[in-house]
C-alpha cells in the first residue's frame, strides 16, 4: 500500500492492519470491538508486557519492520512460555509518526502475525497513536492448562540448571551489525529475529521444573533473578556450554571473548530452568550448572568464581552486550 500513515488516517490504518491478521480457536471475539475475548479454560491468565522504542531497541537501518514485528512478539511470547504457559493472544500498542509510509506498520503486523502463528497465538487487538518516534508496545497472554506456574522462586540446592535455545547468538549478531557488516547471516538474523523455544516452557513445567525464566537480559543476569528469588547460589560450568566455531571467528575479529556473549548477551530468549537432579531431561535441554546453598548473598558464579566482566542489559544504564 502506498502513502503515509497520516494520509491513510487512524481508522484506515486500523483496517489495513487488522485485515492482515489470522485467528485461533482461543479467540472468541477478535479485533473490531471495544475489547477482545480470549478463552481461558484454566481460569487463570498469564500476562506479560514489553515496549520497543526506535533507537533504543531497534534500528530501521538494521531491521525491517517485519523483523521488528517478529522480535516484538517473540520476546513477549517467550515470557509466557517461561512461566510454563501456552501463549494464546497478543495485543499491540503502536505509536508512529504521521509521515511514516504505511508499508512499515503493515509489515510490522505481518511479523507479529507470523511469530504468533509459530507460538500458536493470535493478535487480538490494540491501539494506534500518532507520535514523534516509533514505539511498539506488546501485551501477551497465555493459558496454564491446569499446571502451576513456574516462577523464579522455586530453585532448591541440588537442582540442575539446564538451558534450551541459543545463547550469545543475538549479541554476536549485534557486534557484527555494529561494525557495519551483515554476515555471518545466521548471527545477524538471530539478533533481528530471535527464535524462542516456546514449547519447551510448558514441557519443562510438566517435567517438574522448579524455577524458570527466558534469557532476555543475559544468562548470568537472568539466573541472578532466579538466585535472588530462590535465595540460592547458582554455579555455571563454562565447559558445558558449546560455542560455535563461527562465533569464535566473530569474537576473534572484533576482539571479544565469545563466552562474554554467551554469559551476558541476552535477547536470544532461550529458556533456562532448574530441575530436580533425578529428572530425565530430553536431548534439547543442556545441563550447564547446579544450584547450591548460598555461601553469603544469593549469587551466580562461573566455575566457582564470580563473573567480573561487565555485561548484561540494564534499561537505565549504559550496559549493552
Amino acid at each position: 500500500m502506498k502513502g503515509t500513515v497520516g494520509e491513510l488516517g487512524e481508522f484506515g490504518l486500523i483496517r489495513e492492519l487488522t485485515s492482515r491478521l489470522t485467528t485461533t480457536p482461543a479467540v472468541r471475539v477478535g479485533p473490531g470491538d471495544d475489547a477482545a475475548v480470549v478463552s481461558a479454560p484454566d481460569r487463570r491468565v498469564v500476562a506479560s508486557t514489553d515496549i520497543l522504542l526506535e533507537g533504543r531497541h531497534f534500528r530501521r537501518d538494521w531491521s525491517t519492520a517485519y523483523d521488528v514485528g517478529r522480535k516484538a512478539a517473540a520476546q513477549n511470547l517467550a515470557d509466557i512460555a517461561a512461566m510454563g504457559a501456552v501463549p494464546t493472544a497478543l495485543l499491540l500498542g503502536l505509536v508512529v509518526p504521521a509521515e511514516l509510509p504505511v508499508t512499515w506498520p503493515s509489515e510490522l503486523m505481518d511479523g507479529l502475525r507470523d511469530e504468533c502463528q509459530v507460538a500458536g497465538a493470535a493478535v487480538v487487538g490494540g491501539d494506534v497513536v500518532r507520535g514523534d518516534t516509533i514505539m511498539v508496545s506488546i501485551t501477551a497472554l497465555g493459558d496454564l492448562r491446569n499446571q502451576e506456574p513456574v516462577t523464579r522462586g522455586g530453585a532448591q540446592p541440588g537442582d540442575l540448571v539446564a538451558v534450551t535455545g541459543w545463547l550469545g547468538w543475538s549479541a554476536a549478531g549485534h557486534a557484527v551489525l555494529s561494525r557495519g557488516f551483515r554476515s555471518p547471516r545466521a548471527f545477524v538474523e538471530a539478533h533481528r529475529r530471535p527464535e524462542p523455544p516456546y514449547h519447551a516452557g510448558p514441557a519443562a513445567a510438566g517435567l517438574g521444573a522448579t524455577a524458570m525464566c527466558d534469557v532476555s537480559d543475559g544468562l548470568i543476569a537472568d539466573l541472578g533473578h532466579i538466585a535472588e528469588a530462590s535465595k540460592v547460589r547458582i554455579d555455571i560450568r563454562s565447559g558445558a556450554i558449546d560455542i560455535p566455531s563461527q562465533m569464535h571467528d566473530i569474537g576473534q575479529a572484533v576482539g571479544v571473548d565469545p563466552m562474554q556473549w554467551v554469559l551476558t548477551g541476552g535477547e536470544d530468549h532461550a529458556i533456562v530452568a532448574t530441575f530436580p537432579p533425578d529428572v530425565k531431561l530430553p536431548a534439547r535441554w543442556k545441563v550447564i550448572g547446579e544450584v547450591l546453598n548460598p555461601s553469603a548473598l544469593p549469587q551466580v558464579t562461573v566455575d566457582g568464581a564470580p563473573w567480573t566482566t561487565q555485561g548484561g542489559w540494564d534499561h537505565f544504564g549504559d550496559i549493552e552486550s
